[in-house]
């Protein structure tokens, strides 16, 4: 319980939120999107920031599973560490529970946990970006095929659950993308900066 909470805790500190307050003195919930993570770094301040957030964010997932791993639990507990730590991303309680939406924290907890499955999602994730230009596509299909290759590729049982927790929470996050998508009113990737 202490890993997960811990954990919640690291992914509740809001990098895009603090970096924009630095460089704009403002909120960057807002602004553009109203979402507090790099694709809306991107828009409102540009790619130096947006690949900072995304990197930092990355970070708190991949210090979550370290931790918790340092605290020798169950690998069942260091996933639910890597997930407390997206939940706290996306529902951060220094910000009055209004994040991000965790892509960037799942593949730093995935990068540790699941390398491979991380790693071709993120690939095919990448690629679908390049092709659309739609980042929250790129986003949900990395979120939609990683519990699938966890299962191939042989990973604990209990990842394959807690990953489908992760998936659940990206499709949850990214609902009002996934309308605009549908409706063809989906921002495509773009910096301002």
């Amino acid at each position: 319980m202490l890993a997960v909470l811990i954990s919640y805790l690291l992914g509740s500190i809001s990098t895009s939120y603090w970096i924009t307050k630095l460089l704009k003195g403002t909120d960057i919930r807002s602004q553009g999107s109203g979402n507090a993570g790099a694709t809306n770094m991107l828009r409102v301040v540009g790619k130096g920031p947006a690949a900072i957030v995304f990197i930092l964010d990355m970070l708190k997932g991949m210090a979550a599973v370290g931790i918790a791993s340092l605290m020798d639990v169950d690998p069942a507990v260091i996933m639910l560490s890597g997930l407390a730590a997206v939940v706290g991303h996306n529902w951060p309680i220094f910000l009055g529970f209004r994040g991000g939406k965790g892509i960037a924290t799942t593949i730093g907890v995935m990068i540790l946990l699941t390398f491979l499955a991380a790693v071709i999602a993120g690939v095919v994730a990448i690629l679908i970006i390049l092709l659309t230009r739609y980042v929250s596509l790129g986003s949900l299909f990395f979120a939609a095929i990683l519990p699938l290759l966890i299962a191939v590729l042989d990973y604990p049982t209990s990842f394959i659950y807690i990953s489908l927790l992760v998936t659940l929470l990206a499709f949850l996050r990214h609902a009002s993308n996934i309308k605009r998508l549908i409706n063809g009113t989906e921002n495509k990737m773009s910096s301002s900066k």
